[in-house]
């Protein structure tokens, strides 16, 4: 049986403005990252008579969400990021993003990134946390198996 760890976790996001760590050591909330597949890749069609058909998708886009502690300083790197990268056509689209996991061999890049909203914030008893999410064009998954015994 093979163990997880976030500690594992190496995720950063790399384009106009700077590169900044995302997964260990750079302040996560709790839920971590998130990457989900924008379309089904597959499409099935029932006809009249009953037969059917499958339609494949080429799409790869995905959103990804990052969740991170109020008091992380990556919220303030974003942010900068953020301004710079949406206020021309020019510098919005233009991150890629890698998530690896070293303890289960998993490598996920993402490409033609781009910041989909600044993060709700919110001001309350408790600090929270600020959820930063990403529209990427083209995602490629590796998933490995783990770690070899030692």
């Amino acid at each position: 049986m093979s163990t997880y760890s976030f500690l594992d976790v190496n995720a950063a996001i790399s384009g106009v403005g700077g590169s900044v760590i995302l997964g260990n050591g750079s302040g996560a909330a709790e839920e971590g990252i998130t990457i989900a597949m924008v379309d089904d890749k597959s499409a099935m069609t029932i006809g009249a008579d009953g037969q059917g058909m499958h339609s494949l998708s080429g799409s790869r886009a995905a959103t990804v969400t990052c969740r991170f502690l109020k008091t992380s300083p990556v919220n303030a790197l974003l942010m900068a990021m953020y301004n710079l990268q949406t206020a021309s056509s020019v510098t919005h689209g233009r991150n890629t993003i890698v998530v690896t996991d070293f303890g289960r061999g998993d490598t996920i890049t993402m490409t033609g990134v781009a910041f989909k909203k600044a993060p709700d914030i919110n001001y309350a008893k408790d600090g929270g946390t600020h959820e930063w999410v990403f529209d990427a064009i083209n995602v490629v998954h590796v998933l490995g198996i783990g770690v070899p015994e030692v």
